[in-house]
């Protein structure tokens, strides 16, 4: 098999392992999606090849001549990817998004660093194992127990708030905790606002309390906004 040849089924494999790891994340709805991961594979790959090919860089030396590193290559591909790692990472209120699709990232350019030198057993069984750990995974921990977090604004006239006491007993039968209860008094001073961060083990209470809130007279605007993972 010659050179090309072989590159050629390096950089192929690179790219359909990386795109394949892409595609659950697409599927997910993830910023970080298909082509991203098929790119960072197929990226790992051919810089890995410089380092498998290094008499290419200068043809007539004798390569007694020059000494390289290749494990310096795979260092700096693992920590440069850590950029574009850190850039699908973002908090929304109480959670952090993004670190599944961060980490996937970084294990596809391992991947792709492992086909670029031609482990082609290790790299597949790496894709196989990531996807697996991607949608399997996810499959047995939407199952576990887990608390599960919102945040709630809710809003009466300002001469007939509900009593922060009441509220509470009222937030706590509906089967929620409650963190960080914080007060807002609107501009034109016609509304008083409650704002929490409700904590349940059973989403299913979102519903439930807030057809609560429907039916309660004095409640005149609300807000439950769950919380991503």
């Amino acid at each position: 098999m010659d050179d090309l040849e072989t590159i050629s089924i390096h950089l192929l494999g690179a790219l359909v392992a990386g795109g394949v790891i892409g595609l659950e994340r697409s599927y997910h709805g993830r910023p970080a999606g298909f082509r991203t991961h098929a790119l960072v594979c197929l990226a790992s790959s051919l810089l890995m090849l410089v380092t498998l090919y290094q008499w290419k860089w200068l043809p007539g030396v004798p390569m007694d001549t020059v000494r390289t590193d290749p494990t310096r290559m795979a260092q700096g591909i693992m920590t440069g990817i850590g950029f574009l790692g850190a850039g699908v990472i973002f908090k929304e209120g109480l959670s952090v998004r993004g670190l599944t699709t961060a980490a996937s990232i970084w294990i596809t350019a391992a991947i792709g660093v492992l086909i670029g030198v031609g482990f082609y057993f290790p790299a597949a069984v790496g894709t196989v194992l990531t996807i697996g750990t991607l949608s399997l995974f996810r499959w047995i921990e939407a199952r576990l127990p887990s608390h599960f977090y919102a945040h709630h604004s809710i809003r009466f006239d300002r001469a007939a708030p509900m009593p922060e006491a009441e509220l509470r007993r009222f937030v706590t039968d509906a089967g929620f905790t409650i963190a960080n209860m914080s007060y807002r008094l609107s501009d034109d001073g016609a509304w008083f606002d409650y704002k929490m961060i409700l904590r349940t083990i059973d989403p299913a209470n979102i519903s439930r309390y807030a057809e609560a809130l429907r039916g309660h007279a004095e409640v005149r605007a609300f807000r439950i906004s769950p919380t991503g993972d």
